[in-house]
């Protein structure tokens, strides 16, 4: 019974996913350009960074650099890979996952896109779930080098994941406290894919926190934000629709 109330509670939750959740609104053109601070547009094709800029080939073939400091905003649609990377870790392929964002990130590293910033921190989440901590925790630091503008939130969700990987429940705790990403989550409307995968991950973190504290209601109420309402991050609800089920069948649990 307690199971057939835990499922009815989530597919009411399932309703407020399209009031709460719209597209990130990237580009659907393929338009690839850089606007420089003045207002200027520069057209072409955008092939990787390198550290001195933004390497940029125009229509006619040609190749240049483009300085950091002149640009104002780059307008490109991520790569295949990055999907690649982003649908192979939903569905638990580590090596695939790897393999692809990797390859983003070895090519656009730096630029200033949403997207880009999304696959470096992906590629710290795949080391953590691959239990490769010292090289989680060196992309999240390179992160924060390379992307000293954004928002601290990512990060502070990252490092929690690998604290709970680690079992150390009270950094995690702490850094979600600090961090106040589970308040501001429940006040927030109209979220992008990007912000609903954050949150969806913050919460699953929590509900682990609080099941590890034998707080098996507020756990259980944690797991279905991120399966429900949050459930941009594939492998973070899945994994939270797991403990939810476990906590109704073996400790009585219910919906209030």
């Amino acid at each position: 019974m307690n199971l057939r109330r835990c499922f009815v509670f989530r597919q009411l939750l399932f309703l407020l996913i399209a009031a709460l959740i719209t597209p990130s609104g990237l580009a659907a053109s393929g338009q690839e350009s850089i606007t420089l601070r003045g207002g200027s547009v520069l057209p072409g094709t955008i092939l990787g960074v390198t550290p001195q800029g933004i390497q940029l080939q125009t229509s006619g073939g040609n190749t240049s650099t483009v300085s950091f400091a002149l640009v104002e905003k780059v307008t490109m649609d991520p790569p295949p890979e990055f999907t690649a990377a982003q649908t192979a870790y939903g569905n638990g392929d580590m090596k695939v996952a790897l393999k692809n964002a990797t390859a983003v990130v070895r090519t656009f590293r730096g630029l200033p896109t949403e997207w880009a910033q999304q696959a470096l921190l992906l590629l710290g989440d795949i080391y953590t779930a691959m239990k490769q901590y010292p090289q989680a925790a060196a992309v999240y630091a390179d992160f924060k080098k390379v992307y000293p503008g954004a928002p601290g939130d990512n990060v502070s969700v990252a490092m929690a994941q690998m604290d709970i990987a680690h079992e150390d429940y009270e950094a995690a705790g702490k850094k979600l406290d600090d961090s106040g990403i589970l308040a501001a989550a429940l006040k927030k409307r109209n979220l992008s894919k990007t912000d609903a995968a954050l949150y969806g991950r913050a919460f699953y973190i929590s509900g682990q926190i609080k099941e590890h504290a034998q707080d098996f209601q507020g756990a259980l109420e944690d797991y279905l934000r991120t399966v429900a309402i949050f459930p941009g991050d594939r492998l973070a609800a899945a994994n939270a629709q797991e403990r939810a089920d476990a906590l109704c069948k073996d400790h009585g649990i219910s919906v209030p």
